[in-house]
């Protein structure tokens, strides 16, 4: 019978994937990614797999001469140097799909809580408020509103379907047309923020997308538009998102997404018509669990049938 696998954990991981992984190889632990600071140079020899939640760059990955996969815990894998795992013939892998409704939920429900004012109507009834006055009408309303989805992936697909139930047309943007998708599409971000007056980011960060939602997209949105981000904060230009909500040029924003996470400049916070969430777009604890599940499986299908379920494109 073969020795068991070596895997790497640097840094924090899901209690239920440690489980797995523990059960099944010879797992190995560590604080943080200084790999020469805890491993001896035949303990990172005999490394095969990583599960993480840490930025994974090219010499972490040299630093492990027999890696294998790297099993990244959540969607977006923009921390991993994933072009160059490919040259080393390592494979990487991500948790879609088991998160999609769930952060699809969220979008929804941050939509409309923006738009309804929910937190404020909240803080109204808990401050007393409600015993002396009537909370004002909000000044905005989903009604006769288009929607438009900045990258309609699989949770921009769940995302959508969510807008339809609730009477709202739907227009896209994303690097191509995608199929099966007959929402209308348009070829720049300029021109879906142009046509639309809900605009949602759900595309993940990385140059290709770095501050793409700027001053003239914010514009282009209208005074009476919303912009939603449950995607990565790295995709907005936040000193134009601020001064598109200071000065009016659009009416409100919700994101669940900053770029310095969790350090929320102190200019945002002095908005009342912007919502700020703590990037808990798949956080339930169903969803979580089956993300870490889906970790650990990826390492355990990688060592067991020569495959893993879900790699990196």
């Amino acid at each position: 019978m073969s020795e068991p696998a070596t895997v790497l954990i640097p840094g924090w991981m899901h209690e239920h994937a440690r489980d797995m992984l523990r059960s099944q190889f010879n797992l190995i632990e560590i604080p943080d990614c200084d790999l020469e600071a805890h491993l001896t140079a035949q303990q990172r020899a005999a490394i095969r797999g990583v599960a993480c939640y840490t930025t994974i760059d090219q010499n972490f990955i040299d630093a492990l001469p027999n890696l294998e996969i790297v099993a990244n815990y959540g969607v977006g894998y923009e921390r991993v140097d994933a072009a160059y795992a490919r040259t080393r013939n390592v494979v990487v892998t991500n948790t879609p799909d088991v998160l999609n409704e769930e952060v699809a939920d969220l979008t929804l429900g941050l939509l409309i809580s923006v738009v309804r004012e929910i937190p404020k109507a909240a803080a109204f009834v808990r401050n007393g408020e409600w015993k002396t006055s009537s909370f004002p009408h909000s000044r905005l309303t989903l009604r006769n509103r288009t929607v438009g989805i900045y990258g309609m992936g699989r949770i921009g697909r769940c995302i959508a379907r969510r807008v339809e139930a609730f009477g709202l047309p739907v227009a896209y943007h994303s690097r191509r047309p995608a199929e099966g998708v007959d929402y209308a599409y348009f070829p720049t971000l300029l021109e879906l923020a142009s046509a639309v007056d809900v605009l949602i980011s759900i595309v993940p960060g990385g140059p290709a997308t770095e501050k793409t939602v700027n001053a003239e997209v914010l514009s282009a949105l209208g005074s009476e538009g919303v912009f939603i981000n449950v995607g990565r904060g790295s995709v907005v230009d936040e000193d134009a998102l601020i001064s598109a909500l200071r000065t009016g040029t659009i009416a409100a924003a919700g994101i669940d997404v900053i770029v310095d996470e969790p350090n929320v400049p102190e200019e945002m916070l002095a908005l009342d018509n912007l919502t700020v969430l703590p990037h808990i777009g798949s956080a339930s604890v169903s969803t979580r669990t089956a993300m870490a599940d889906l970790v650990a499986r990826n390492i355990i299908s990688w060592f067991q049938e020569g495959a893993a379920i879900t790699p990196v494109p």
